[in-house]
């Protein structure tokens, strides 16, 4: 097996992980505030606790993939187009 036809399957293969991760899950956690839906900061005690809601997630802990997103506007550009 050549390097260019290992590389491409290897591709091929990262690609279909993601396809079935996106349809399997299509929300992942929010990566600014990993999941947790808001700020963490620390007291003065050192203790940690809920600081400002996240600005990206608006306090919803999830976001939408980007696989899943790129799939909604396709579809959305197929249904508006075949009307």
């Amino acid at each position: 097996m050549t390097l260019t036809a290992a590389a491409s399957l290897l591709a091929l293969l990262f690609t279909l992980c993601y396809v079935g991760l996106c349809v399997s899950s299509p929300f992942g956690n929010c990566r600014k505030c990993k999941g947790f839906g808001y700020a963490l900061k620390k007291d003065r005690r050192g203790r940690l606790r809920p600081g400002k809601t996240c600005r990206r997630c608006r306090g919803d802990r999830k976001r939408i993939r980007v696989g899943r997103h790129l799939f909604n506007v396709a579809a959305r550009i197929h249904r508006d187009g075949t009307r």
